[in-house]
């Protein structure tokens, strides 16, 4: 295992063509020339260049690094954030570390941070979740965080592959460690976010890393691919529901439920779990609390314990279409083939008049149901039929927010201002796990 704090490198732009920074300090280049102020990036020719606000080439390469001196920064416009999703949008965001352009395919390039691991976590808690969060909250959430990259880069080192079957009738699909090349994660909700020192607005943040450094969770010797995502919906998942088909002794699915809940076992039960609102750490409404859990752009997302979405036929017939490349023709049927134990669909099958096909996992049924991503894959259907007989509204009742695999953000919160400590949320969530600190 780790024995020594490891350096990140972080994925800002992708395959972008131009993009504006301004360097807030000097940085190196590699002939020993510093720069600063206003840049432009581009690709140029086949490789990456730096230009000054004049259009004079300053540097080009096919990667060039420059290193920051003296503590420099360096900011970005129009970062883009929350790609795909409803609360898409860009941002102007300033980072620590090293810059690294590297040129990407069709003539693009990609903008990589290189920064200390801790730094980089600093960023990641303040951006995934508020920065007035609880202090135990942002303890586990950090030792999650940690956990999950180290054992991401040493899955990544093995060059290990999981080929997602296609066929004509079933397509299951899911992305994982092996996407990005070139760079360890990128900046956005695909890895984890990362906003930058903007985001870092509270001493608990740093208070919460150094409380934390070094620490892990593991188990059978190795370091944990500690999952996390937002709201679990009162039961969390197992890790094949969105993931390879095993299932890691510290990913068991478990109640978030304040009265024991056994897990979703048939269609009925999966009906009465979304239809109602079980008491759980993460059903709550508190929209003074979810202000000192939740980033601002989150807040607008207020109904994530149980939710409904309502569809016309027409309307997800073409959603459905443009999504998954399929023209199923008139819409007829969405049916749960197969359920996690928190009721997440991984299998689900679309019957149209033209076309009939099943899609999975659990990430894919969420993309292919919506203009952006649903909330989760736990949800029931159910239809409004017009007078001919034909659909005409599909309506989803779901429950969660994310791949509920692992640490319920919301639900940890909740319990660290019930007066649990970190230690006590990592053990419920991650059944079976250990702390260790390893450097």
């Amino acid at each position: 295992m780790l024995s020594y704090e490891p350096e990140i490198k972080v994925a800002l732009l992708q395959n972008y063509k131009e993009a504006r920074l301004n360097l807030n300090g000097s940085f190196i280049l590699s002939d020993e020339q510093k720069i600063s102020g206003h840049i432009i990036v581009m690709a140029r020719q086949g490789e990456a260049a730096i230009g000054d606000p004049y259009g004079r080439v300053i540097a080009s390469g096919k990667t060039i690094m420059l290193s920051a001196h003296n503590n420099a920064t360096f900011t970005v416009s129009d970062v883009k954030i929350g790609i795909d999703f409803h609360w898409q949008r860009n941002q102007e965001q300033s980072f620590r570390g090293n810059i690294i352009l590297s040129v990407a395919a069709d003539s693009s390039f990609n903008l990589i941070n290189e920064i200390a691991l801790e730094d980089y976590l600093e960023s990641v808690i303040s951006s995934e979740m508020s920065a007035e969060a609880p202090l135990e909250f942002l303890k586990a959430q950090a030792v999650t965080a940690r956990s999950w990259l180290v054992s991401m880069l040493a899955k990544k080192k093995t060059g290990q592959s999981f080929p997602s079957p296609k066929t004509e009738n079933e397509i299951v699909v899911w992305q994982d460690v092996n996407d990005h090349q070139g760079f360890d994660v990128c900046a956005d909700d695909h890895c984890q976010r990362y906003q930058g020192i903007t985001k870092i607005i509270s001493k608990n943040v740093r208070i919460a890393i150094e409380a934390t450094r070094g620490l892990f969770l593991v188990s059978g010797g190795d370091i944990c691919d500690a999952r996390y995502y937002k709201c679990c919906g009162g039961q969390t998942e197992i890790f094949s529901t969105a993931w390879e088909n095993k299932t890691p002794p510290y990913l068991r699915s478990v109640t978030d439920n304040l009265q024991h809940h056994l897990p979703i076992a048939s269609e009925a039960e999966a009906k009465d779990w979304l239809s109602g609102r079980p008491q759980a750490y993460c059903n709550t409404t508190d929209k003074e609390l979810l202000g000192k859990i939740l980033p601002s752009f989150d807040q607008e997302t207020l109904a994530f314990y149980r939710w409904q979405v309502i569809y016309s036929r027409q309307e997800l017939e073409d959603i459905i279409r443009k999504k998954s490349g399929i023209d199923f023709g008139e819409l007829q049927n969405l049916t749960a083939l197969s359920r996690g134990p928190s009721g997440r669909i991984y299998k689900l099958r679309i019957e149209g008049s033209r076309r009939t096909v099943i899609v999975g996992k659990e990430l894919e049924i969420r993309r292919w149901l919506s203009s952006s991503h649903l909330l989760s894959s736990a949800f029931i259907v159910s239809k409004t039929n017009a007078a001919d007989g034909s659909v005409e509204n599909f309506k989803l009742t779901g429950g969660g927010w994310g791949h509920g695999v692992g640490l319920c953000q919301i639900g940890a919160a909740v319990m660290a201002t019930k007066g649990f400590k970190a230690q006590e949320i990592m053990a419920h969530y991650f059944t079976s796990a250990s702390l260790q600190k390893l450097y």
